[in-house]
């Protein structure tokens, strides 16, 4: 299984990328004609086994921004562009780099910040820490956020339990709608 997922993630983000580079594209162009700064914005995050990598997403804040959690940025520190890129996850296109160099998979656990000591206590005691932290997931679709980390770390492990390569096409698809 773990091989057939890590050709899977590789095939998958290289053909999305290749699918969403017009989409991207236009993305950075916008992302840099709406506010100053580098349109990449690259954060640390906690991987598998509890592994700090870096984590890159389409900038959709104010330069500047405290590096918080996105459930407790402030609202008005999202652009009016971060806005629209959020709504469709188009800010996450960047993180198929991150699939390809193996630190993340298409679909997994989200990866949090260093600072969520919580989350990543109950991620550990559950196991969870052991995937390989995912673009989207289960907790994703059914629209669970950091903001209650048992029920996510809860959620993660579900996920591990019955993962599949159909319920990682389903999870995939049902993010597509979900946007």
């Amino acid at each position: 299984m773990k091989a057939a997922k890590q050709i899977f993630d590789v095939a998958g983000a290289t053909l999305l990328l290749v699918v969403t580079s017009p989409v991207l594209l236009l993305a950075v162009l916008a992302v840099r004609a709406s506010s100053p700064g580098p349109v990449i914005f690259s954060q640390t995050r906690v991987g598998r086994g509890g592994v700090l990598f870096r984590c890159h997403k389409l900038r959709t804040m104010y330069q500047g921004t405290p590096s918080l959690p996105s459930h407790e940025a402030p609202a008005n520190a999202v652009t009016s562009v971060g806005k629209l890129l959020r709504k469709f996850k188009l800010d996450e296109l960047p993180q198929f780099w991150n699939v390809l160099k193996g630190e993340m998979s298409l679909v997994g656990p989200r990866p949090c910040l260093p600072t969520q000591t919580e989350l990543i206590e109950c991620r550990e005691r559950l196991g969870v820490s052991a995937a390989l932290p995912g673009i989207t997931g289960l907790a994703q679709i059914k629209g669970i956020d950091m903001s209650n980390p048992q029920l996510l770390a809860e959620t993660d492990a579900a996920y591990l339990k019955a993962a599949s390569f159909w319920l990682d096409l389903r999870i995939l698809v049902g993010t597509l709608y979900r946007s």
